[in-house]
């Protein structure tokens, strides 16, 4: 009689204590006894089956879940719905964390001194969050520390490289730099932009006057340039309309900035400017509501959508693209596949795809979309080379 129960209870011992499995281990004591009293079994065999019972019916611990990454953002100036840099890396992280059941979260900090981010990465870090992805090169100097004091964390600076203040890049093995060649971008929606006005002047609005922001005015430059000397175009880009306002937060500047462009008979301007270009957006939005022509080149993501002003008529006419998200969400992926990329700069390009205009633009021509698609081609190729120093352009 006890041999059954046995069997009973040793198929049972891998599923932990159950209320089956407590009855079980009351009815083995109840048959050692039994079997004791009368079989005359010796006390040695009774007490290694009293033994047996009793560590059958303790309760096992289960096996510790592996910990989920949890990864952690910190805003550069302006809001997570900037339309622009922030809105874009954070829709990466999102996305990630959709994809892989990640828990995200983003932290605003009061300011934007490298005081400010280091405590929100901290704040961060204490909470768990040890994947952290940082939009901008303010915080170049943050990372620079933050790789060293959070040795077990894993960082992603986008636009930026780790330096001590001395601007020598020390990317530690536990940090991954991404740039991305925003002249390129820039070049190709100046191509589309002038393609499809065909005359008239041009404006650009930057926020503040750092190398990503200069590197998409001058790739637009010489993207109108070239659509001017090669594709019939002519459109003139002057001075007084190429300016950066000095922040990326200011939205009453940049929809005073693009008024004052369009009083002066520009017609479309390019707006590199995070909240400052949310502006411009505004005023272009007004205008065109007003049954006025005011068109937007949006910047970083396709910000089609935020110039909507009638039903899915939108005011962007095609947006200068890099990758943002894409970026955000590969570097998350690497990690939980073991090949993130620590110690390296990346960069994104035409050439990898990793900036451009729209796969869709509803305000340009199939004939337009399909020159700017062989543009763009012969910038993969290498046969049109785009210049990321300013030279004798604008600004």
């Amino acid at each position: 009689m006890v041999a059954p129960v046995l069997r009973g209870w040793l198929a049972n011992t891998a599923g932990g204590t159950t209320p089956r499995t407590e009855a079980l281990c009351v009815r083995i004591v109840l048959n050692v006894k039994e079997t004791f009293m009368k079989s005359k079994i010796s006390i040695l065999l009774v007490g290694l089956m009293v033994v047996l019972a009793i560590a059958g019916c303790a309760k096992k611990e289960a096996p510790a879940a592996a910990p989920s990454l949890k990864v952690g953002m910190v805003t550069d100036a302006g809001t997570i719905d900037d339309k622009s840099f922030n809105q874009g890396t954070w829709e990466g992280v999102v996305r990630a964390g959709t994809e892989f059941k990640l828990d995200t979260k983003y932290l605003k900090p009061s300011g934007t001194t490298e005081a400010d981010y280091l405590k929100e990465i901290g704040n961060l870090y204490d909470a768990g969050y040890k994947f952290v992805v940082t939009p901008g090169f303010k915080f170049e100097t943050t990372i620079f520390q933050a790789q060293t004091k959070y040795a077990d964390a894993k960082f992603v600076l986008i636009d930026g490289s780790p330096h001590a203040g001395d601007w020598k890049s020390v990317v530690g093995p536990n940090t991954v730099s991404i740039f991305f060649a925003e002249h390129e971008s820039g070049f190709v929606a100046g191509v589309a932009a002038a393609l499809q006005i065909k005359t008239g002047s041009f404006g650009f609005i930057g926020g503040m006057e750092i190398p990503p922001v200069q590197k998409f005015n001058w790739g637009f430059q010489q993207g109108v340039d070239y659509a001017n000397k090669n594709l019939g175009t002519k459109i003139t880009m002057k001075a007084e309309n190429v300016i950066y306002q000095g922040s990326f937060d200011n939205v009453a500047a940049g929809q005073q900035i693009a008024a004052s462009m369009y009083d002066k008979g520009v017609s479309v301007i390019f707006a590199a400017a995070g909240g400052v270009g949310v502006g411009a957006i505004n005023e272009a939005k007004a205008r065109a509501t007003a049954g006025k022509t005011a068109w937007i080149v949006g910047v970083d993501v396709d910000q089609y959508a935020e110039g909507i002003y009638s039903g899915d008529k939108s005011i962007i006419l095609t947006s200068a693209m890099k990758g943002i998200d894409v970026a955000a969400f590969d570097m998350i992926k690497a990690e939980l596949g073991g090949t993130f990329p620590g110690g390296k700069t990346l960069i994104f390009d035409a050439k990898n795809n990793g900036v451009g205009i729209p796969a869709k633009n509803p305000n340009l021509s199939p004939e337009v979309q399909a020159k700017v698609a062989e543009v763009f081609k012969l910038l993969q190729a290498g046969t049109i080379a785009v210049k990321a120093e300013q030279g004798t352009l604008i600004k």
